[in-house]
C-alpha cells in the first residue's frame, strides 16, 4: 500500500465530515441522489434538500411516480434543474427494469439516464463498497500534488487520471472504498485549490509538491464561469416564477423577470426545448406535468 493511501486510510475515519449520505444506513439510492445533487453544487445547499427528497421519495419507484412538476419544485434552488429530470428518468428505469434496486455494476449504471462515468463509479464505490477509482476535481488535485509534484491537475486526462488513482487503492475492497472517499475529502477540506492546509495534512510527508517546495502551477487552468447576467441566471428566474405559481402563468408574468427581451426569449425557448417548461394550448406556461 502506498504511503499516501495509508495516510488517508488512517486519517479519514476520524477527520471526515459527518455527511448524511456517508452514513452506514444510507442506501445506494441515497448515494445516487446525493451524487446527482452534488454536481456543481455546494454541500451546504444540498444537505437539507437531500433529507427532504429521501423522506419524500425513499425508493426509486416513489420518485418515478411523482410528476415532473413536483420534482422540479422539490429541486428548488439547487441549480442545473435538468439534473432533476434526469434523476427522475433514472428512477423510472431502476424501478421498472432493475426491481427498484440501484445497480452496482458500473457498466449498467452508466446505461441509466443522466449517469456518466464519475457518478457510476461513485455509486459503486460509496453505495456498494466496490473497489474502483473515483475521480473528481478534488481527487485530481490531491494526486497532482502528492504524486506528481504539481500545484494543480491541469486538463482532464480521463484514462490517466483513473490509472493514477487505481494505482493508489489497496487491493482490499473495504479499504479501497475508504481511500477513495478519503482522497475526495482530503481535496475538499485540506488540499484545497487556493489555500491548502499543508501543515495539517496527514499526507504532507508523502507529498511530492511539498517536498519540491510547493512550486507555482504555470499550466492551463479551467475557466471559471460567472453567474450574474448569464443565461443560467435568467433561466433560473423564469423557473422561480413557475415553481411559485399554483396555476399556469401568462407570458406577461415571465416578461417581468428580466429586462433584456432577446435574452429572456432565448432562455424561455431553451427551457421549452429541455422539457423544463411547457406551453399550454391557451398560451400560458407551466412546469411539465
Amino acid at each position: 500500500m502506498s504511503t499516501l493511501a495509508r495516510a488517508v486510510l488512517d486519517w479519514y475515519p476520524t477527520a471526515a465530515r459527518d455527511l448524511p449520505w456517508r452514513r452506514r444506513d444510507t442506501t445506494p439510492w441515497g448515494v445516487l441522489v446525493s451524487e446527482f445533487m452534488l454536481q456543481q453544487t455546494p454541500v451546504a445547499r444540498v444537505e437539507p434538500v437531500w433529507h427532504e427528497w429521501l423522506a419524500r421519495w425513499p425508493l426509486p419507484s416513489s420518485l418515478a411516480a411523482a410528476s415532473r412538476a413536483d420534482v422540479l419544485r422539490a429541486w428548488g434552488k439547487l441549480g442545473y434543474p435538468r439534473r432533476a429530470l434526469r434523476l427522475h428518468e433514472a428512477a423510472r428505469v431502476i424501478a421498472t427494469e432493475h426491481g427498484d434496486v440501484v445497480p452496482r455494476d458500473i457498466d449498467v449504471l452508466e446505461s441509466l439516464p443522466g449517469i456518466g462515468s464519475y457518478t457510476a463509479r461513485a455509486v459503486a464505490c460509496f453505495g456498494y463498497g466496490e473497489r474502483c477509482p473515483v475521480v473528481d476535481t478534488n481527487v485530481r488535485r490531491v494526486v497532482a500534488r502528492a504524486v506528481h509534484g504539481r500545484g494543480d491537475a491541469g486538463p482532464v486526462r480521463t484514462a490517466a487520471d483513473l490509472a493514477d488513482v487505481d494505482a493508489l487503492l489497496p487491493a482490499d475492497r473495504a479499504r479501497a472504498a475508504v481511500v477513495s472517499a478519503g482522497l475526495m475529502e482530503l481535496g475538499a477540506v485540506v488540499c484545497t485549490a487556493r489555500a491548502p492546509r499543508c501543515g495539517t495534512c496527514p499526507a504532507s510527508c508523502a507529498c511530492a509538491w511539498v517536498t519540491a517546495g510547493r512550486p507555482s502551477y504555470e499550466g492551463p487552468r479551467r475557466a471559471v464561469q460567472g453567474f450574474a447576467g448569464t443565461d443560467r441566471q435568467v433561466r433560473g428566474l423564469l423557473l422561480d416564477v413557475l415553481r411559485a405559481a399554483d396555476d399556469p402563468v401568462q407570458r406577461s408574468a415571465l416578461d417581468l423577470t428580466w429586462p433584456d427581451a432577446a435574452q429572456r426569449d432565448r432562455c424561455l425557448g431553451s427551457l421549452l426545448v429541455d422539457g423544463l417548461v411547457e406551453q399550454l394550448d391557451d398560451g400560458r406556461f407551466a412546469l411539465p406535468a
